[in-house]
């Protein structure tokens, strides 16, 4: 995903520029939308329940596991246990963002930390990452978040609606529009060393752990990748780290020289 010039100066103009970088996401979200809402009303949730679900929980994967597990009359205690888990990854997204929303209120860090998703968590960080000195970049992520939220309620009400007309909607085989969007997301931010071994690792390691009940394989995996980043920046130099390294032993040499 190229990294755009983003318009900066005032809130209205972050917050389309948000809405414009997360138009392509959500060609991948809407189809994952849809079958939720058809296969949530499959298994026996009412549409009110299904609708509620995306206004109320908006985490895909979380909404699909529930609602499986509702329709095998799972303990809540269980569902909330294990939708807990999956998404513990989105704490490692807030501990990224925090050092560039630490001087926001709570009347911004409450929503916009609810309205979290993967493929905002991806163009807003870019954005923050960007060296301009715009102070309206959280208008940059309440575009972004109001986009994904609102599409995918309104995929969730397509999908219970098509889900009560069409039979299997399973079989459709729109799911493979989010995997799609994932590797898109992912690629371009595999610049450096570390980040290419953290993907590698917890890659393998979410093949070969895929048959853990309750999706503890991802959890396991995202770990094992995150350990594998850390692993590689510290003790695999890239050449500007030698570089710099060098410099500065050459610099603490001249000093005792002296």
């Amino acid at each position: 995903m190229a990294t755009t010039t983003i318009p900066q100066g005032t809130p209205r103009a972050e917050l389309l520029a948000g809405v414009r970088a997360t138009l392509p996401l959500v060609v991948g979200a809407v189809p994952f939308g849809i079958i939720f809402g058809a296969l949530a009303v499959a298994n026996g949730l009412s549409p009110a329940a299904a609708l509620g679900m995306s206004a109320f929980v908006f985490a895909g994967s979380s909404q699909f596991i529930a609602s499986n597990m509702v329709a095998g009359s799972a303990p809540i205690p269980f569902i909330v246990l294990t939708t807990f888990v999956v998404n513990l990854r989105h704490s490692l997204y807030a501990a990224t963002l925090a050092p560039y929303m630490r001087h926001l209120s709570q009347r911004w860090l409450i929503p916009l930390g609810f309205w979290l998703t993967d493929e905002s968590f991806v163009v807003v960080v870019q954005r923050f990452q960007q060296t301009d000195s715009s102070p309206y970049k959280h208008y940059f992520f309440l575009g972004s978040a109001l986009a994904m939220y609102s599409f995918w309620q309104l995929s969730t009400l397509v999908g219970i609606v098509a889900g009560q007309s069409i039979p299997n909607p399973q079989n459709w085989g729109l799911d493979f529009a989010l995997i799609a969007t994932f590797i898109a997301m992912l690629v371009p931010l595999l610049v450096a060393k570390p980040m290419l071994a953290a993907a590698l690792v917890a890659g393998v390691a979410a093949v070969v752990l895929r048959d853990l009940p309750n999706l503890l394989g991802l959890l396991i995996a995202a770990l094992l990748g995150l350990v594998a980043g850390v692993a590689t920046e510290r003790f695999i130099r890239t050449p500007l780290q030698e570089a710099m390294a060098v410099a500065k032993h050459n610099a603490a040499q001249e000093e005792v020289g002296r």
